[in-house]
């Protein structure tokens, strides 16, 4: 009964760990270099699963994608028109104000207008990244949460713009 007493603190803090981990906040890496010059190959980021999408956050989805998990910049909203021509993204019809995270030329999309539960996203390198432009429209089911905190390394340590 001691035995108990005393391993009790200690398995209710790895449940309460593994919980948090589950449904709230868990590590991501990133794999590759289609969020420079925001993020790095090997970055370490804090997931945030019960995070409210909106414009311009940076969002991970799971595998399905890629076969990898996917980080990117939400650009499109539910129920919104996307094009992108002459390496300019417009949104619903309305050229979208400078886009301060991307670089390189944007490849044209033709017009998608997106449904209740989609989102459109790109990288921040805009000429290597694999994304919408690629593989379409994401649902907001495959976002897994927006990527909030850098944990690694240590000079970017804090919150991601």
């Amino acid at each position: 009964m001691k035995v108990i007493k005393t391993l009790l603190p200690y398995l209710l803090i790895i449940v309460v760990i593994i919980l948090i981990r589950t449904f709230i906040i868990t590590p991501v890496r990133v794999d590759g270099t289609s969020m420079n010059k925001t993020l790095a190959d090997g970055d370490i980021l804090l997931l945030y699963k019960l995070a409210k999408i909106d414009r311009f956050d940076i969002v991970v989805l799971d595998e399905e994608y890629d076969d990898e998990i996917i980080i990117k910049r939400i650009i499109g909203l539910p129920g919104e028109t996307v094009e992108i021509k002459d390496g300019d993204v417009y949104i619903n019809d309305i050229l979208m104000p400078d886009d301060e995270y991307a670089y390189g030329d944007t490849s044209d999309y033709d017009k998608i207008t997106l449904g209740n539960d989609e989102y459109f996203i790109l990288g921040d390198n805009r000429l290597i990244s694999k994304d919408s432009r690629y593989f379409g429209a994401v649902k907001k089911d495959d976002i897994m949460g927006e990527a909030v905190f850098r944990l690694w390394p240590f000079s970017g340590f804090g919150l991601i713009d």
